[in-house]
């Protein structure tokens, strides 16, 4: 039977083998995650989780969704997209990346949501995730101090700063620095579902909902081809959030999370297939 200190070994000789350029990384498995083993190979700073932070704004909107502030199957235009629609990328508007793209429009949101919409299609957009939190600001106000205090506070995560538009809005699908240790404890609270030291954070639903009802895609490579609420299926038999440069909470079928900082962006893949090979292997 695998354990956290066996699986963490794997990979660590893995990422020395290939040069990996990894920060530190953190596995617990067993119930409630009480088998725990970490390494770093750098000092253990907060550092941006980049996409990782979607995740963060999903488990944000079903904490508001449990106390009745919002429902995320209400249209919030005449089209019909709604806020599920946003933090599963299947609202249909076309809004390419940028750098600066917190900077390019007066307002990101509004220009976001003045964009024709494709249907139900899925495409892949840090502005359907800064929209939807703007959505959720209108019903629960800041949203950054809505996730301190009912998220960071109950897990023990203090003092976070969430990087802001001019406007004063969070940036939403980015823009949160942690340690590896504390994005840890968010992806043991996912794979708990919504459960942290006996206390119930948010509703499993929304937990659920990360790898659940796929959107699938055709024509993208291994690990790509399933999205859900922040989500992505794969490689092999896991799901993943998965942040630029190798952030990543990787979750298998039973009661192991993995999460891994790094600074590697075009490594990253190659290491979560590994990972999810390891983690069959010792099942």
């Amino acid at each position: 039977m695998s354990t956290a200190q066996t699986i963490l070994d794997a990979v660590v000789r893995h990422v020395d083998e290939t040069g990996f350029t990894a920060h530190g990384i953190h596995v617990s498995t067993g119930s409630s995650g009480r088998d725990v083993a970490e390494h770093h190979w750098t000092p253990d700073l907060r550092r941006e989780v980049h996409s990782a932070a979607k995740g963060i704004c999903v488990l944000a909107t079903g904490i508001a969704a449990d106390d009745g502030l919002v429902d995320v199957d209400e249209p919030i235009r005449e089209d019909g997209v709604t806020l599920r629609h946003l933090l599963t990328m299947t609202s249909g508007i076309d809004m390419p990346w940028s750098a600066t793209e917190l900077t390019d429009w007066p307002d990101l949101a509004a220009e976001f949501l003045r964009r024709p919409s494709r249907g139900r299609v899925f495409q892949y957009a840090n502005a359907s995730t800064y929209t939807a939190m703007r959505v959720l600001e209108t019903r629960v106000g800041d949203v950054g101090a809505f996730v301190s205090r009912r998220l960071f506070d109950p897990l023990g995560i203090e003092d976070v700063d969430w990087q802001r538009c001019p406007n004063g809005y969070v940036a939403a699908g980015e823009g949160i620095a942690l340690r590896t240790e504390e994005l840890a404890r968010i992806g043991r609270l996912i794979q708990d579902r919504g459960v942290s030291g006996g206390q119930r954070i948010v509703g499993g639903r929304w937990c659920d909902a990360m790898h659940t009802d796929w959107f699938e895609r055709e024509g993208t490579g291994p690990g790509y081809h399933r999205y859900a609420m922040a989500g992505w299926g794969g490689p092999g038999r896991i799901w993943r959030l998965h942040g630029a440069y190798g952030q990543m909470l990787l979750f298998d079928e039973g009661e192991t999370v993995v999460t891994i900082t790094a600074d590697d962006h075009f490594g990253a893949d190659a290491l979560a297939a590994f990972v999810a090979d390891e983690l069959a292997r010792q099942r």
